[in-house]
């Protein structure tokens, strides 16, 4: 029998899984080899502006394999609806048998990717956080700074959004738990941060290389597909390391696959994030470094939630 979890179910679920964790693991057997992750699936729209992805995979000898519908339209605040959208599939991986529907409405893909921003932020981000700064206000916005208290005590907080309105609600949902300042630019904003998280749907670049300070780290998780751009491919070029969740994918989207098709970079300037996290090597080794993660989101992500959240809810 499939189980179909509710969105209520599922975010009830999460407040009791280690899901940086999870991401940690899932990110490790991908780039050790141990999974299979075909290339993502996508539809893109014009009127209104929206993508929608299909990932899809396993990690070899595991109990499920994992279907994810996720999508973004981004007109949707203005009917009252979130920007982000989907569902998952889960089956059993030995016998193709459905078990679980999970109707999270995207928020599972909202949350994986805010715990794979902490991630980065672990083994990248210098030890001395002046101030947060967020490129964006929506809704993953939001869940990268949550998740990023899990690794930084630092309250001071710099943000950027298009909307004003947008950005004030942003600031006062946040209360008095955190010191937001509101930029007029994102230049504003590396100027005054030093660990960087870039959120935005943007197709043409928000910061560049003159902006950015020495010791700085960037996580931009907004570009995800072929026409996408946060950052001036120059800061790439300028950083010292430059970390991707799946090199296969940064090659088709986001701010390594600008950087390379603009030859501001080569191939073997990146390092996967699951390397990263097994060897010193490719982490943050002194605090003058300029980092930069670009994540893309890769379906083992989707597994590792997915499975622990059907897991959960079957224990309990």
């Amino acid at each position: 029998m499939t189980t179909i979890i509710k969105l209520d179910q599922i975010q009830a679920s999460i407040k009791h899984i280690d899901v940086v964790a999870a991401m940690e693991h899932g990110f490790i057997q991908y780039s050790n080899g141990n999974s299979v992750v075909p290339p993502v699936g996508e539809l893109l729209f014009d009127k209104p502006k929206g993508d929608v992805h299909i990932k899809y995979g396993y990690i070899k000898n595991d109990a499920y394999y994992v279907v994810k519908i996720a999508s973004g339209f981004y007109d949707n605040p203005q009917q009252g609806l979130p920007s982000s959208q989907g569902l998952m599939l889960l089956f059993d991986q030995k016998t193709g048998v459905p078990k679980a529907v999970l109707l999270d409405e995207g928020y599972l893909t909202d949350i994986r990717t805010a715990a794979a921003g902490a991630v980065a932020a672990k083994y990248l981000a210098p030890k001395k956080i002046k101030a947060i700064g967020i490129i964006g206000c929506g809704i993953q916005a939001k869940l990268q700074l949550q998740y990023l208290q899990q690794h930084t005590p630092c309250k001071t907080v710099w943000l950027w959004g298009r909307n004003a309105q947008r950005c004030a609600d942003f600031a006062r949902e946040l209360g008095t738990n955190f010191d937001v300042h509101i930029a007029s630019s994102p230049g504003q904003v590396a100027k005054n941060a030093n660990l960087i998280v870039t959120t935005t749907p943007s197709e043409a670049a928000l910061l560049t290389a003159a902006d950015i300070q020495v010791g700085t780290h960037i996580t931009a998780v907004g570009s995800d597909t072929e026409m996408k751009q946060e950052l001036d491919s120059a800061i790439l070029a300028r950083a010292d390391l430059v970390i991707v969740d799946s090199i296969p994918q940064g090659q088709s989207r986001g701010e390594v696959f600008q950087a390379l098709r603009q030859k501001a970079i080569t191939l073997d300037k990146v390092i996967e994030l699951g390397k990263a996290i097994q060897s010193s090597d490719y982490q943050r080794s002194h605090e003058d470094q300029i980092t930069v993660a670009d994540l893309t989101g890769v379906a083992v992500q989707d597994l590792m939630i997915a499975s622990a959240v059907f897991d959960y809810h079957n224990a309990s």
